[in-house]
């Protein structure tokens, strides 16, 4: 299989579930749990539980919580080159999980927001426990793929080194692909500027918010070369000049929907990138989407929590 670079953030989650409705102003009796998270630490640990040799840039600070972090993503077996910031915190998120299903987000992007285009130069990449992959370097006919978090490209303090690794990967050859991440960003930066920020790669993947806010499928299209959209519990559809695939997403309890796209792109990346068609890629990204909402947090089953699958099948 394929090896796969994330560049994208990593962090704590703070996962609050209140028990009933919030009621603002006041106390709201909740289930309060702390868990490694970052869209960028959450595809590379679904891909590393999918079986892909994967490879982690991001920042974080010099603190306990990278620690921690450093700690999960060794226990998933992701390679993990994480630059330190002597002065910014590692990123943690208050993520808000209400029982009508809706999931609010109060990100402190942290040392992520610093991310620089020397912490990503990918062809000190590298891939534990296969020792001949390394700088960047193509197996045979296959090079590795780059995937990016939105979220570092949305940050001004970060998006010389969003760019900076799609420029690389396409300078070596590698395919690549983009989450948008979130559609409120996207507003602000406007669909015309994302789009020129992403011109030319292999893979967008929007959710169907994402999707409308990039001006929808023609748009999208005009950019790159192929848009999966992910509906939630509706299922995903595969777009491109030559054909449109769909996948249903079976009926399964969320408990959590934190992190969902990421387990999606993992689950979607580590088939194609292993020579799925894209029907049967979007079957093991919905797969994997299924399996994140069924649990609480962001990633599948580790050592530190268990409690999940401990692979994706594909």
């Amino acid at each position: 299989m394929r090896p796969v670079v994330v560049v994208g953030d990593v962090g704590l989650d703070v996962i609050v579930r209140p028990g009933g409705p919030v009621h603002y102003g006041t106390d709201t009796p909740a289930r309060v749990s702390v868990r490694p998270g970052g869209a960028g630490g959450n595809t590379a640990s679904w891909l590393a539980a999918s079986g892909t040799a994967v490879c982690l840039f991001a920042r974080v600070g010099a603190d306990a919580a990278a620690e921690a972090v450093r700690a999960d993503l060794r226990a998933f077996g992701v390679t993990a080159l994480l630059a330190e910031d002597a002065d910014l915190p590692t990123c943690s998120v208050v993520v808000l999980a209400e029982t009508s299903g809706e999931r609010t987000m109060f990100p402190d992007r942290g040392a992520n927001a610093r991310l620089a285009p020397a912490d990503v130069d990918l062809t000190r990449a590298r891939w534990d426990g296969i020792p001949d992959l390394a700088g960047g370097r193509a197996i045979g006919e296959a090079p590795p793929h780059l995937h990016l978090s939105g979220y570092v490209l949305f940050d001004e303090g970060s998006r010389a080194a969003g760019l900076a690794a799609l420029t690389q990967a396409r300078a070596l050859g590698w395919t690549t692909s983009v989450d948008p991440q979130a559609p409120s960003l996207l507003a602000r930066v406007g669909a015309d500027t994302f789009l020129r920020w992403v011109e030319g790669i292999d893979l967008l993947l929007p959710n169907a918010a994402e999707a409308d806010a990039l001006g929808g499928t023609p748009a999208m299209l005009a950019a790159v070369d192929n848009v999966v959209v992910t509906y939630g519990g509706e299922g995903a559809r595969w777009v491109c000049r030559t054909g449109t695939w769909m996948a249903q997403a079976p009926p399964v309890e969320v408990v959590d929907p934190t992190g969902a796209g990421d387990a999606f792109d993992a689950g979607l990346l580590a088939a194609w990138l292993d020579g799925a068609t894209p029907q049967d890629a979007l079957r093991a990204g919905v797969r994997a989407g299924s399996a994140a909402v069924s649990g609480v947090g962001a990633r599948p089953e580790s050592p530190s929590h268990p409690g999940r699958m401990t692979t994706v099948e594909r």
